[in-house]
């Protein structure tokens, strides 16, 4: 459900703990966001936006323009 900040956290070569670590949760938390297991909290969601330089909107898959919004 959730591909595109996995394609994001890899992008960036980075690992689910990194994500994990800048959001102040675990590692497992972590992987059910990017499994769909567990639904992204709003601030959790605007964080990955803005560490990832992209809109909400991109995350949830409604839109397919990367770029974040003016």
């Amino acid at each position: 459900m959730y591909r595109r900040i996995r394609d994001l956290r890899e992008d960036a070569d980075l690992l689910q703990k990194d994500m994990a670590d800048y959001l102040h949760c675990t590692q497992v938390s972590y992987s059910h966001y990017e499994l769909g297991k567990r639904d992204i909290p709003t601030d959790i969601l605007i964080k990955l936006a803005k560490f990832h330089n992209t809109s909400t909107d991109y995350l949830l898959g409604l839109t397919d323009c990367r770029d974040p919004y003016p």
